[in-house]
């Protein structure tokens, strides 16, 4: 049966993909020729396309009435950066199974997809009834016993109650009021169920409203969503992507069941390369959808192009940020092959704790308070800004405590005053301020950095890689090496001249090949070009938060006695 493309994609469910869609009719004349983010095509009565994703592009606007269309609002195009904050109005058309709701709703492992509903009648579990009206909160969909389920959470009496709820189970769902608030493409990602639009409500006024605004001047009412998705898809004697808008006028029918669909190319993304095994490489294969940047490599991957790939492999890359106190501050992966030399940068430590962690066994650490510190313990030093000291070691101290003797952990350290030291000991939890005094002129590569001190750790370059085109960390004023992680990637070369090699991260690049049955010349990669990989703020974040849910955090420093 034949629908719109709007519609047909409006219901299509993700995990349905791909689906084979035949051309059957439209308002445009046969053989049109179509322009869609750079990629010429035509779409001809009877062609065939097979969808292999899509997401929302941008938002068709209405202005909102008592949850219907206003009679006199046009419909606007929103991009999904629109400026504001939004807040979700509840969606009073009720599901009928937690079935429609999991192939409707984004349920994720964010903040963002864990949506509430509640039931319009009691739901009774083999140990729990969840009661009508009774906030259910969905985590996750997994299978569980053999059985597709959602897992959820119910609060009652400031308790919590985890519990599964099959996708067979069938009632009355009414979405819960979502008092949080949400950028347009927050919602957009997570808060437009399949199938329906989405009312909001404006919670900010939009600051610097100006004649080119596609809402009123002074608007602060509600807006019904309507998605317009990007189409990604594949036709026949093509060996590239397409992209197609959903609100493009065609009408297609979906022939899936009665299409080989091995017929088409098949686009694989740098994951189903990396999960292939080991004994399939090296291997060719040509760009279907080549990545955006103007670096190196990312700059040589262009659409067409046939590339070989070697291997597949985990790497150590240590991850760097730039020292600036403002927003402009960029990241970094720098490759344990970076060719270039550091000088070390004083470091910053706002605890004693601190310096016993950083506390080197190859040199004294010299730190300058910053912050004074009066000792409750006569035992103990009284820090003033400007006192120097080079640091010892940890140990335990006696001091008087509630009219008795007590043992806490302190840190030994020498005052160095204007001709002699002075043995001192600071309290393990003394909340100061130190920064250190760096003595040490030599130029370190950065495996021996990694190998010879505790990160973080503040460096300059001293010397830049040279077999670098544009070595962007020597323009940075310092840098501070955070953490040393482990990632994925992939070693490519071009498949017609292999001159070098390029590691290429399987994770952050969006990139589409399909592999040719071509014999590799030689399975011998070229030599490998060291790349500094800049990645976004997001990325970084990413980055750190999966890193370190690998490694334990060292232990709070001890409570300051009371």
């Amino acid at each position: 049966m034949a629908s719109t493309l709007q519609k047909f994609i409006h219901s299509l469910d993700l995990r349905a993909l791909p689906r084979v869609l035949q051309i059957q009719s439209g308002i445009y004349c046969q053989d049109s020729i179509y322009e869609m983010f750079g990629n010429e095509f035509s779409l001809s009565t009877e062609d065939v396309i097979k969808v292999i994703g899509f997401k929302i592009n941008k938002l068709i606007a209405s202005i909102c009435e008592n949850n219907e269309v206003s009679q006199l609002s046009a419909k606007v195009e929103l991009p999904l950066n629109f400026p504001g904050l939004y807040k979700v109005v509840a969606d009073k058309t009720p599901y009928v199974s937690i079935e429609e709701i999991a192939r409707k709703v984004s349920i994720g492992p964010t903040r963002f997809g864990h949506p509430s509903f509640y039931s319009a009648k009691d739901i009774k579990l083999e140990n729990f009834t969840i009661k009508h009206d009774e906030q259910i909160t969905f985590n996750s969909v997994e299978e569980v016993h053999g059985i597709m389920a959602v897992n959820c959470v119910v609060i009652r009496n400031n308790q919590s109650h985890s519990l599964t709820l099959p996708l067979s189970q069938e009632g009355e769902f009414y979405e819960c009021e979502d008092d949080q608030i949400y950028t347009l493409k927050e919602i957009a990602e997570w808060k437009i169920p399949k199938g329906r639009n989405r009312i909001v409500k404006l919670s900010t006024a939009l600051h610097m409203w100006d004649s080119s605004s596609p809402l009123p001047e002074n608007f602060d009412g509600c807006l019904i969503l309507m998605p317009v998705y990007k189409v990604q898809a594949v036709m026949k004697f093509r060996q590239d992507i397409i992209h197609i808008l959903s609100d493009l006028d065609v009408e297609v029918k979906d022939v899936t069941d009665h299409y080989d669909i091995s017929s088409f190319l098949q686009p694989l993304s740098l994951e189903d390369i990396f999960e292939r095994t080991s004994k399939e490489f090296p291997m060719v294969a040509q760009i279907m959808e080549g990545p955006s940047g103007n670096q190196k490599p990312y700059n040589l991957l262009s659409t067409g192009k046939e590339i070989v790939i070697y291997k597949k492999y985990q790497a150590a890359r240590v991850l760097a940020s730039e020292m600036r106190s403002d927003s402009s501050k960029r990241h970094y992966l720098i490759p344990m092959s970076y060719k270039g030399k550091f000088k070390r940068r004083p470091r910053e430590f706002p605890t004693a704790y601190d310096l016993e962690i950083v506390r080197n066994e190859k040199e004294h650490l010299h730190v300058v308070a910053t912050k004074a510190f009066t000792s409750p313990h006569e035992e103990l030093f009284s820090v003033s800004v400007g006192d120097q000291f080079l640091v010892q070691q940890c140990q335990t101290s006696e001091v008087l405590y509630e009219g008795g003797k007590k043992l806490i952990d302190v840190l030994a350290c020498e005052q160095i005053l204007s001709d002699s030291y002075k043995k001192v000991l600071l309290p393990m939890y003394m909340e100061g301020g130190f920064v250190e005094v760096v003595h040490d002129k030599k130029q370190y590569h950065l495996s021996e950095i990694c190998k010879e001190f505790h990160l973080p750790f503040n460096v300059k370059v001293s010397v830049r890689d040279l077999s670098i085109e544009k070595d962007v960390l020597a323009a940075a004023p310092g840098l501070q090496f955070e953490e040393e992680i482990t990632d994925s990637y992939l070693l490519i070369s071009s498949a017609s001249s292999p001159v070098e090699s390029w590691e290429i991260p399987v994770y952050r690049l969006n990139m589409l090949v399909h592999l040719l049955s071509k014999d590799v010349q030689t399975a011998a990669p070229p030599v490998t070009r060291t790349t500094v990989e800049e990645v976004s703020k997001e990325e970084y974040y990413m980055l750190r938060r999966y890193e370190n849910l690998t490694i334990h955090p060292p232990p709070r420093p001890p409570k300051k006695p009371t």
